[in-house]
């Protein structure tokens, strides 16, 4: 086994995958397509700012030759949907300079790696840009894709040229891979650039910040249910509603409620 730092921190994810051929070789087994570029940029931003928002770009390239832009995306928010849509949208708007074209000179394609799994645990969904036909068919126009991948749901059915990459990502989530059940060398590769002895003290530092900015969040998130649990127990129990069927609703323990009962 290969001890090596889970992808599901941005610092490592970016670390292995703004690496110019892996990431050309990514994209051209989620999308399809082959890219040409020399680099990869991280935290990528416009500016000025598109509508109000400064939207970062965890890992963005133009392959200016075959007008195409690729950003991707791997962390998780629980409106991931509509905020990736924004950011893709970003990317479009802001090559329009002037009302007389609207035409983006560029396609864009956006790529979201969903570490930590999704609502509809589904390892691939794809939105599509292109108009459709009654008959289900599509015309070549707005060619413009949004890619959401969820390494946790890869299975027997996921496409063939997804499901190493998956794999391996969701297997680097334990902190160890065995590199013999993967074939492709440039799997390979990424494994041996996130070996844990091979990262740096500022790597490990932005790996602890990011996992502490992760608890806050996370605690914060359960003590919004909380205290909203609580406020629909002290509701239920002005309405003389019985202590068993409040634990039922809100998920507390009967002894909880009853606390609680104590201070109303």
């Amino acid at each position: 086994m290969t001890r090596v730092a889970p992808l599901r921190y941005g610092v490592i994810f970016k670390k292995a995958f703004s690496q110019p051929h892996i990431f050309m070789a990514f994209v051209k087994d989620i999308i399809g397509i082959e890219i040409e570029i020399d680099k990869v940029e991280t935290e990528k931003s416009f500016s000025p700012t598109i509508g109000g928002v400064d939207s970062r770009f965890d890992l963005f390239a133009e392959d200016k030759k075959n007008r195409i832009i690729v950003d991707i995306q791997h962390k998780r928010y629980y409106e991931h949907y509509d905020r990736f849509l924004h950011y893709h949208c970003t990317a479009l708007i802001e090559q329009i300079k002037t009302s007389a074209n609207y035409q983006p000179p560029m396609r864009v394609y956006t790529i979201v790696v969903l570490t930590s799994g999704d609502k509809h645990k589904t390892d691939v969904l794809v939105t599509d840009f292109r108009p459709k036909k009654a008959d289900g068919t599509y015309v070549n126009e707005t060619e413009h894709k949004i890619f959401y991948i969820c390494p946790k749901y890869v299975n027997d059915e996921t496409p063939e040229p997804y499901k190493e990459w998956l794999r391996a990502i969701e297997d680097s989530l334990d902190k160890k891979i065995d590199k013999s059940e993967y074939q492709r060398e440039i799997i390979h590769e990424i494994i041996n650039s996130i070996k844990e002895d091979k990262l740096t003290s500022k790597e490990r530092t932005k790996m602890v910040n990011e996992y502490a900015d992760e608890r806050y969040v996370r605690d914060e998130k359960e003590k919004a249910e909380k205290n909203k649990a609580i406020e629909i127990a002290k509701n239920s129990l002005k309405q003389n509603i019985d202590i068993s069927t409040i634990a039922l609703i809100t998920g507390l323990s009967v002894e909880e409620i009853k606390e609680i009962e104590r201070e109303v």
